[in-house]
């Protein structure tokens, strides 16, 4: 694991959406809307990211880590920022996402945010719940992020390049640094009975709150006179490579759960490393 090791950054990056369709994978307003809901969850969840893990930095105690999760912290930083800044073309194209987002927000202000408590036992008991709820989602983050990486269907069907370029670079960047989270757990806390009560509650947050998204966009969408969203579809599209597989989903709550689980087994760093070199909008749109 330490051979893959690299030293983590915040990029300048820059996407223009002048050109980008509303349905930017051609003909498939289901698949486009299903992966829309990244604008919708990240740029509040990456923020509420970085506002625990700030509150966190006082308990480290191993350089490198305090190092890395430094760096983790920028680059959430940049990707909260970078899925806002598509939020605005959404609207031009009539789709406003408000409503939603308005609740998205909530969720993690509110219900996942600071509470009025005591310091010691308990202040520290709701920090390392979500130092440890981070964990779990950042599985599932590196997750996406491998499988983004790797959707060559997607390219062979028209998608927006522009698009796949902002999700790939998100995604290599989060196989970059896809041990942080699971690491700052272990070394802050460790408990196993905490992993996976926790990874309960990331799993069927994230499951209830991408199905709402999916729906909500379908729904909204100007252009669609028949705006039905249901799980045969998701199942589909995962089979035609287009989302992630039904089974490979399935097959990562094990994987998450094994007391042997290390996020080095998610994903590919020196592809990840690879694709953030040549990537246009990691490297300021060039």
């Amino acid at each position: 694991m330490a051979s893959e090791h690299v030293a983590l950054k915040a990029r300048k990056v820059a996407f223009d959406w002048q050109e980008t369709p509303l349905h930017w994978v051609p003909g498939d307003p289901f698949t486009t809307h299903t992966i829309n809901v990244l604008h919708l969850l990240l740029p509040a969840g990456e923020r509420w990211f970085v506002h625990v893990y700030q509150q966190a930095l006082p308990y480290i105690t191993d350089d490198r880590l305090r190092e890395d999760v430094i760096g983790f912290i920028g680059q959430e930083a940049v990707h909260s920022q970078a899925h806002d800044d598509v939020l605005p073309h959404l609207r031009r194209q009539g789709l406003d996402p408000t409503p939603y987002t308005a609740q998205v927000d909530w969720f993690f202000e509110k219900l996942l945010g600071d509470r009025t408590l005591p310091p010691g036992r308990a202040r520290r008991w709701w920090l390392m719940e979500r130092v440890a709820l981070i964990a779990a989602i950042e599985h599932y983050t590196a997750f996406l992020g491998d499988w983004i990486l790797n959707a060559e269907e997607l390219d062979r069907r028209g998608a927006d390049p522009m698009m796949l370029d902002l999700l790939r670079w998100h995604g290599a960047e989060e196989v970059e640094h896809r041990s942080v989270a699971f690491e700052l757990f272990m070394h802050l806390d460790g408990g196993y009975r905490r992993r996976a009560r926790t990874w309960a509650l990331a799993f069927g947050t994230l499951v209830f709150l991408w199905q709402r998204g999916t729906r909500f966009f379908m729904e909204n969408d100007p252009g669609l006179l028949d705006p039905k969203a249901s799980w045969a579809d998701f199942y589909r599209r995962g089979r035609a490579g287009v989302l992630p597989s039904t089974p490979a989903v399935l097959r990562s709550v094990p994987r998450y759960l094994s007391r042997s689980y290390h996020p080095s087994q998610e994903g590919d760093t020196a592809q990840a490393v690879a694709y953030l070199a040549a990537s246009p909008g990691a490297n300021g749109g060039r």
